[in-house]
């Protein structure tokens, strides 16, 4: 095989990974002020993990540490009506944090009954459960989940993290 064949194929057969492009660091002091009125746990002792799966996603919010009842306890409420509001198509809180521009918002707040909410709590915090059906709600799901991970870069990580921190896996 020459060269150049080679090159091409080495090419073709590396998967592609999609990057979150870097955030300039006014729009995350300004993502996490907003969102100190909303969230009322302390984005410092806690951590998001965003893990997108084949059905939608696992958004989890853990306390850093696992003997903070008060952090745990703030997590767990707040996601608990978050599953609540979002499975009603109310996706309020992240409009104010995030803006209405906000990749996915809108598919998701429009699909009311077409994905699934499923809130469960975690020894450290807890989860929501993202699922649908439905290929293009899936994709905003991921879409979400990936301006999410943008916005809070400094308080989130994407999936895969989970299981260190005693969180579920699909």
């Amino acid at each position: 095989m020459n060269k150049s064949l080679l090159i091409t194929a080495l090419v073709l057969t590396v998967p592609t990974v999609q990057a979150i492009p870097p955030v300039d660091p006014s729009r995350l002091d300004e993502v996490q002020e907003r969102g100190s009125h909303v969230m009322p746990f302390a984005l410092e002792k806690t951590l998001h993990i965003f893990n997108k799966t084949d059905t939608g996603g696992i958004q989890q919010v853990i306390a850093k540490d696992a003997a903070d009842s008060q952090q745990i306890g703030l997590v767990r409420s707040h996601l608990s009506q978050l599953a609540t509001h979002f499975a009603a198509g109310d996706f309020s809180g992240p409009r104010r944090i995030h803006g209405d521009d906000m990749p996915g918002l809108n598919a998701l707040a429009s699909a009311a009954g077409k994905v699934s909410f499923a809130y469960r709590e975690l020894p450290n915090g807890a989860e929501i459960e993202y699922r649908s059906e439905d290929k293009q709600l899936i994709e905003a799901v991921h879409s979400y989940f990936d301006a999410q991970l943008s916005d809070h870069a400094r308080h989130a990580v994407p999936g895969g993290h989970a299981m260190h921190h005693g969180g579920h896996q699909p």
